[in-house]
């Protein structure tokens, strides 16, 4: 069967090798005569792959010892809740950066458990640029900072990480994995695994330990990162097979070379794209240079009429998922690890032959 492209902003892609081991260790892992999904998740064996999997994600990341690894449940959405409840003191305030649509549910999320400041908000504009640093109006006492460092639905995607003085908080659920990031820097990481970890399903959070045990009375102890922490993830019985199938991903990372080499073959998958959108009358990108995503690439035709034409022609060729979000409209490649450099040619090659025949 021959594999198509996928452009899907999540769940997404995953490499093909990744898959063809898990598909041979479907019935019989490691000749033990049963799946991965069918091990109890305190036996030695899943105890080894959970072991290794935070092993190689500690080395891709260069997670320093004082922060602890959890692999929970919930997607990222669900972190919306356990970030306050576990950083945000009864009557406490945090700030929170607007730069879309997932910033909008955090912060409404977060409005929930306490007092939030929206530090600086780009929805005036559209949600196409990220708002000038000099422009934020900080809290003098958040216990958090919260930001989302790539917007999938808008392709807004920082560059730079913000210096603040309270602990950063970011949801990294589309760019992590995608490029080295310096976690030294941050309170916390969060981030589903649909998009550059693994299947739906599983959820990272990478916490400084020194913040563990701020949880407030009320909050549920699944949501409770210290209990996590304390459990190695198993307080109760975690997503096995997603979690078994992260790891191989992880190695896969490791093989290629380790994220340096990842971030330059992501850096040229979104220049070619984004050459040939600003090189055409036809297509066109919302969004500010400076803030623009390598890892979601929105854009629109000339012709709105011929967005349903486009989407089944190239679904024809073999592109799948390049529907813009139902907000928005248009179109959008997302361009995850597993999609291939050679992913990308096809797109522009595909782009550039529609617009000949319908510019």
């Amino acid at each position: 069967m021959t594999r198509l492209y996928n452009f899907c902003a999540g769940p997404a892609a995953l490499p093909e090798s990744v898959l063809e081991t898990a598909r041979d260790d479907m019935l019989n892992w490691h000749g033990r005569g049963l799946s991965v999904m069918e091990m109890s998740h305190r036996s030695t064996e899943f105890v080894g792959i959970a072991e290794q999997a935070e092993a190689s994600l500690r080395s891709l990341l260069a997670i320093p010892d004082d922060y602890a690894v959890l692999f929970l449940q919930g997607g990222a959405s669900l972190q919306f809740s356990a970030v306050p409840l576990n950083l945000l003191p009864e009557g406490g305030c945090a700030d929170y950066l607007n730069t879309g649509q997932w910033s909008k549910k955090a912060i409404a999320e977060g409005k929930r458990f306490g007092t939030v400041n929206v530090a600086a908000s780009a929805e005036s504009n559209n949600f196409s640029t990220i708002p000038p640093r000099d422009s934020w109006q900080l809290s003098a006492d958040a216990a958090y900072f919260h930001y989302t460092p790539n917007e999938t639905i808008g392709g807004v995607e920082f560059h730079w990480v913000p210096e603040v003085a309270a602990p950063l908080v970011a949801d990294m659920s589309s760019t992590i994995l995608s490029r080295p990031v310096d976690v030294s820097r941050f309170g916390v990481i969060y981030a589903g695994a649909q998009k550059n970890i693994g299947p739906a399903g599983l959820t990272l959070v990478i916490v400084r330990r020194e913040l563990l045990g701020r949880s407030r009375a009320a909050c549920p102890v699944m949501l409770d990162w210290k209990t996590a922490a304390e459990n190695d993830s198993m307080y109760n019985t975690p997503p096995t097979f997603a979690l078994y199938l992260a790891g191989l991903v992880f190695a896969w990372l490791q093989e290629l070379g380790g994220l340096s080499v990842m971030a330059e073959i992501n850096r040229r998958k979104a220049e070619k794209l984004y050459a040939a959108i600003d090189g055409s009358s036809f297509y066109a990108n919302p969004v500010e240079l400076p803030s623009r995503s390598q890892m979601n690439v929105p854009f629109t035709l000339a012709d709105a009429n011929l967005d349903k034409l486009f989407l089944q022609q190239s679904n024809a060729a073999g592109l799948l998922n390049l529907s813009g979000h139902r907000s928005v409209g248009g179109m959008r490649a997302s361009l995850y690890n597993a999609v291939p450099e050679a992913a990308v040619d096809a797109l522009i090659a595909f782009m550039q032959d529609f617009e000949q025949r319908n510019g």
